[in-house]
């Protein structure tokens, strides 16, 4: 996992029963280095996993401060520059977002985060799926994702900037290990499940070329996420022409993961989704655990976006199909 991540060593990647629980226990961790008044920035784009643990320390006196949304799907980056000030501690992004597949500016989150002395904590659990990460260019101090986003089982990964870890006061036995990445592992592993988690990058990395680990690891990345992008903007450039049909996110002019959310005019996204799965093709429906963005773009009540996601292994045929299917429910 350090080479997956561009890691220094191994000694920077802790394991757990998934990003969510990991999370939880950074966060109470990170709470004993804060006092009331601190602030934490969010944002409304997050997944949940990397909100709910920060608005829990409203509990101890932390004040979150939230990021907008724009229409198009972006964050605003003047509202970030201002939400972050010099009693900012923590600036927590998401780096891909899994409602809309919007690729958030992670240089800019940086700076900012950087000129106050604040942490900086990226949630790439759906960017690791689809773009080569590098942890050392991204300068983060706190990186995680999860395994089963990138064909392998369900394990909570977290990066850590080296000797960050050994200084937090995280929740651990007292025989435990007092040093990273020991230090935030709580309990016994699930070795069997870590194996998988090696499976799976030496999968990715056989798809790609080079002398070393980390050069096929990086050489089928952008393979994979070169043909995912093309793939996606196929699907996205015939799916908006369908009338009756809303695309929710960026375009892809730019840097983006290939997740595409739509609404269909007078068709619930629950009822898309199942009439779909009728013909054998399988999407999402909802929130998608990414509650607040589909809130900040008023279409919760309307139940959500239907979601079609991307994949190394998917085809313009099965696009074909799922673009049939679209333009059947959206002419009744």
């Amino acid at each position: 996992m350090a080479t997956f991540l561009g890691a220094p060593s191994g000694m920077e990647i802790s394991f757990g029963q998934n990003m969510t629980t990991l999370t939880y226990s950074l966060s109470y961790a990170l709470a004993r280095e804060m006092a009331p008044g601190d602030e934490i920035v969010i944002t409304q784009l997050d997944h949940e996993a990397n909100r709910g643990p920060w608005l829990n320390l409203q509990e101890r006196g932390m004040v979150i401060r939230e990021v907008a949304l724009r229409r198009d799907g972006r964050l605003d980056p003047e509202d970030l520059a201002r939400q972050v000030t010099p009693k900012t501690r923590l600036v927590a992004l998401g780096i891909a977002s899994n409602a809309l597949g919007t690729v958030t500016d992670a240089t800019l989150a940086r700076r900012l985060s950087r000129e106050v002395g604040a942490w900086l904590l990226l949630d790439a659990v759906h960017y690791a799926a689809h773009l080569p990460i590098d942890v050392v260019a991204l300068d983060a101090d706190f990186l995680l994702c999860s395994a089963y986003k990138f064909y392998g089982p369900h394990v909570g990964i977290l990066y850590t900037r080296p000797g960050l870890l050994d200084r937090l006061p995280t929740d651990r036995l007292r025989v435990q290990d007092a040093e990273g990445p020991a230090r935030i592992e709580m309990g016994t592993l699930n070795h069997a499940a870590l194996i998988g988690v090696k499976a799976a990058v030496e999968h990715i990395a056989s798809w790609g070329e080079g002398s070393s680990l980390r050069e096929r690891i990086v050489s089928a990345m952008n393979g994979i996420a070169s043909y995912e992008h093309e793939v996606g903007a196929y699907y996205h450039d015939h799916v908006r022409r369908i009338p009756g049909v809303t695309v929710w996110g960026p375009d892809f002019s730019g840097p983006r993961a290939p997740t595409i959310s739509i609404t269909i005019d007078g068709v619930p996204a629950q009822d898309a989704a199942r009439a779909l799965g009728q013909r054998g093709i399988q999407v999402w429906d909802g929130h998608f655990f990414a509650i607040r963005p589909i809130e900040a773009l008023g279409l919760l009540e309307q139940g959500g976006v239907l979601r079609t996601g991307i994949v190394m292994y998917n085809t313009r045929e099965e696009v074909d199909r799922l673009l049939e299917g679209i333009a059947a429910l959206a002419r009744r």
